[in-house]
C-alpha cells in the first residue's frame, strides 16, 4: 500500500451505526399435530459477481445457561460474548432451521435464519443485533419444501462485553480455527506488509485477496441455499463467489484482532451480495468507504474489485455507497 493510503486514514471520520437484517416474510400454517407451524422460505446465496500474532477466540458451550429437550440443545452461556451454540441431538438428517430474533428483529418474519447441521456437532450463531432481548428457535421441516414446526426455543437478555464481541469470533459463516490455513496466511500477509493498525491490516489483506482470487462463475450457477464457505478451500483454489470472498477476509482479519462485520445485502443492480465492514482505531466502525486508492475512498468490496480486475468501471461502481443496501450482519 502506498504511504498516502496510510496518511489518509488519520483524516477519516465516519458515522457509527448498524442495521438489522430482515428475512423473507414467514407465513403461518398448521402441522399434522394441529400445532402452529411456519412457512420458511430458503434464503438465497449472495452471488454478485493489533497483536503481533494471530488471535482465535474459540467459541465454547460450557452448559451453564441451556435450554434443551431430547432433540435440541441451545447453549447461551456465552451470550455476552456475542454468540450462541446450537446442536441437534434428535438423530436422523432432517432439514432444520434456526431463527434468531433480537432487540430490533422482534418478529419471526424479521429473524436471521440459519440452517442447522445434523451430525451432532454445535453450530455457532452470532448475536449481531446488539444488547437486549433475544429469542432463539429451532424449526424442523415437516412438509417440503418450506413448512416448518418449532422444536425448541430459548429467550434471554444480552449485555455484550463490548460492541465488537459478535464480530471478533468464528461463527457458522466466518468459520476458522487456530489450525486454519487462512490464519497462518493472514499473519504472513500482515508481517510482510509491516501492518500494525487495523486499517493497515485491512489494506494488506484486501490487496492480497483482490490480486490472488478470481470470481467462480461456474460455482455461482450451481450453488444451493444453505451453502457455507470453506475458507481454507477458497484460499487454496483461489476462487469463489462473493460469500466466499467476504468470509475469507472476515476470517483473516478477525484472526488478527480486527473487528469485522460480514455484511449481506443488495446492490443497485438487484444482486444479492456480500461484503465487509471493519472497525478502525481512528474512525470507529467504517461502514461505507474505506479503501483509499490515492484519490478517493472505495467500499470494501473485494469481489467486484477482483472480478473487475480493479478496472475503472468496477471501481466507479464500488465508490458509490448508494449502490449498496445492507440487510444482514454476521
Amino acid at each position: 500500500m502506498k504511504k498516502r493510503w496510510f496518511s489518509a486514514l488519520l483524516a477519516m471520520t465516519l458515522l457509527l451505526g448498524m442495521a438489522c437484517g430482515c428475512a423473507a416474510p414467514a407465513e403461518e400454517a398448521g402441522n399434522e399435530d394441529g400445532e402452529l407451524g411456519v412457512i420458511l422460505e430458503d434464503m438465497g446465496v449472495p452471488l454478485a459477481g493489533l497483536p503481533p500474532v494471530g488471535i482465535v477466540l474459540n467459541p465454547s458451550a460450557p452448559g451453564t445457561s441451556v435450554e434443551k429437550n431430547s432433540s435440541v440443545v441451545i447453549d447461551y452461556s456465552n451470550a455476552k460474548d456475542g454468540y450462541v451454540m446450537v446442536k441437534w441431538t434428535g438423530g436422523g438428517s432432517p432439514k432444520l432451521k434456526v431463527l434468531v430474533m433480537g432487540p430490533t428483529c422482534t418478529k419471526q418474519e424479521d429473524a436471521y435464519q440459519y440452517f442447522l447441521r445434523t451430525d451432532g456437532e454445535y453450530d455457532v450463531l452470532p448475536l449481531s443485533d446488539g444488547n437486549g432481548k433475544y429469542k432463539i428457535s429451532v424449526h424442523k421441516c415437516v412438509a417440503e419444501p418450506s413448512k416448518y414446526s418449532q422444536v425448541l426455543a430459548a429467550s434471554f437478555s444480552v449485555t455484550l462485553t463490548d460492541e465488537f464481541a459478535p464480530f471478533l469470533r468464528p461463527n457458522q459463516y466466518v468459520n476458522y480455527s487456530e489450525d486454519s490455513e487462512v490464519v497462518t496466511k493472514a499473519q504472513e500477509i500482515i508481517e510482510e506488509a509491516g501492518a500494525e493498525d487495523n486499517l493497515s491490516k485491512v489494506g494488506a489483506v484486501y490487496e492480497w485477496v483482490v490480486t490472488n482470487l478470481k470470481y467462480d462463475t461456474a460455482k455461482a450457477k450451481t450453488v444451493k441455499a444453505g451453502y457455507l464457505p470453506d475458507v481454507d478451500k477458497v484460499m487454496e483454489e483461489k476462487k469463489g463467489i462473493c460469500w466466499d470472498y467476504a468470509s475469507l477476509m472476515a476470517s483473516m482479519l478477525r484472526s488478527q484482532g480486527v473487528p469485522v462485520k460480514l455484511v449481506v445485502g443488495y446492490t443497485s443492480r438487484g444482486e444479492y451480495h456480500a461484503w465487509i465492514n471493519v472497525w478502525s482505531e481512528e474512525g470507529g466502525w467504517v461502514e461505507g468507504m474505506i479503501y483509499f486508492d490515492g484519490k478517493v475512498w472505495k467500499l470494501m468490496d473485494p469481489t467486484f474489485a477482483s472480478s473487475g480486475r480493479q478496472s475503472k468501471s468496477a471501481m466507479d461502481f464500488i465508490s458509490n455507497s448508494a449502490n449498496y443496501k445492507e440487510k444482514y450482519f454476521y
